[in-house]
C-alpha cells in the first residue's frame, strides 16, 4: 500500500488506481477536506458572515452537512436513531434548524461538531464494508419508502460535498477574497 499524498491545502489525493471502496471513499474524503479548507481560518464572525444574495453562512454549511452525514450514514447506513443535536429538533416547527441555529455555536463548536460526525460516518462505514454485502447492502431511506445501498449513500455524499463547497468557494471569496479549485 502507498503512502497517502496530499495537496498544498492539506486535501488527500484519490487514489488513481484504487479499488471501489478506496476510490469512493477518497473522493467523499477529499471533499470533506475541501469544506475544511473553505472554513480554516475563518473567525466566528466570518463563519456567520452571507453575501447578499443568501442567507447561507460558511457555519451553516459545517452544521448542515454534519446533519447530512448522520443522516445518510448514522441513521440510513448504520439503521440507529439520530443523535443529539439533531434528535429533539421539531423540523416541522422549523425546517433550517440546522441552518439557522449555527449563528449560535463558535467556530470551534462547528468544526468539532462536523469532526465527529465525519469520524462517525466512517466508522459506520467500516461496519458496513464488514458485512456481508458491503457495498451492494441495502438500507431503508426516507422514512422506510425506499432502500439504498451503500455505494448509493457514498456518491450521494460525494455530490452533496460537491455542491456545498461550490457555495463554500462563493462565501469563502466574498469573505476576504481567498480563492481556489
Amino acid at each position: 500500500m502507498s503512502e497517502q499524498e496530499y495537496d498544498d491545502e492539506g486535501r488527500p489525493m484519490e487514489p488513481l488506481a484504487g479499488d471501489e471502496v478506496a476510490t469512493l471513499q477518497g473522493f467523499l474524503d477529499r471533499q470533506r477536506a475541501t469544506l475544511e479548507w473553505k472554513t480554516r481560518g475563518l473567525t466566528d464572525a466570518q463563519l456567520r458572515a452571507t453575501t447578499a444574495a443568501s442567507t447561507m453562512t460558511p457555519g451553516g454549511l459545517l452544521r448542515h452537512l454534519s446533519l447530512v452525514e448522520d443522516h445518510w450514514f448514522t441513521l440510513t447506513v448504520g439503521e440507529r436513531p439520530m443523535p443529539e443535536p439533531w434528535a429533539g429538533v421539531d423540523w416541522d416547527a422549523r425546517p433550517d434548524w440546522d441552518w439557522d441555529t449555527a449563528a449560535e455555536q463558535t467556530g470551534e463548536q462547528l468544526r468539532r461538531l462536523w469532526q465527529q460526525r465525519c469520524e462517525a460516518s466512517r466508522d459506520v462505514v467500516r461496519e458496513a464494508l464488514a458485512r456481508p454485502g458491503g457495498l451492494d447492502a441495502t438500507h431503508p431511506a426516507w422514512d422506510g419508502q425506499a432502500r439504498v445501498s451503500l455505494r448509493w449513500v457514498l456518491v450521494h455524499m460525494i455530490e452533496e460535498y460537491a455542491r456545498h463547497n461550490g457555495h463554500a468557494d462563493l462565501l469563502r471569496e466574498s469573505i476576504d477574497g481567498q480563492r481556489g479549485e
